[in-house]
């Protein structure tokens, strides 16, 4: 079972980027997925959470109006895509997947994690 994840670079602020995590080994359809960033000297925290269907969301209120987390089930793909970029967004983000079908914000909650995208976002 792996979770890769892609998408990540440097961007301006203000500026958009997708992140992506593609789904290997088994299909994750049923599982709810997340998106989590650690900047570096901290602690890895929640920043948008799927349930299985696509069709119950939960984010972060520092990214609350601009990101969306989608997923694809055909494709065995979660995507973040990001908006109105700020510097402090800067971080290494982890997508994760949990055996439950419903999202949580709890990093404790997963069971799989993916190996991390660099996000910088420069002044």
């Amino acid at each position: 079972v792996q979770l890769q994840a892609s998408g990540g670079g440097l961007v301006q602020a203000g500026g958009s980027l997708r992140l992506s995590c593609a789904a290997s080994g088994r299909s994750f359809s049923s599982n709810a997925m997340g998106w989590f960033r650690q900047a570096p000297g901290k602690e890895r925290w929640f920043v948008a959470g799927i349930n299985w269907t696509g069709g119950s969301t939960y984010y972060a209120d520092s990214v609350k109006g601009r990101f969306t987390i989608s997923r694809d089930n055909a494709k065995n793909t979660v995507y973040l895509h990001m908006n109105s970029l700020k510097p402090e967004d800067t971080a290494v983000y982890y997508c994760a997947a949990r055996r439950d079908s419903q999202q949580s914000h709890r990093p404790q909650d997963y069971d799989y994690w993916g190996q991390g995208t660099q996000v910088t976002v420069s002044s």
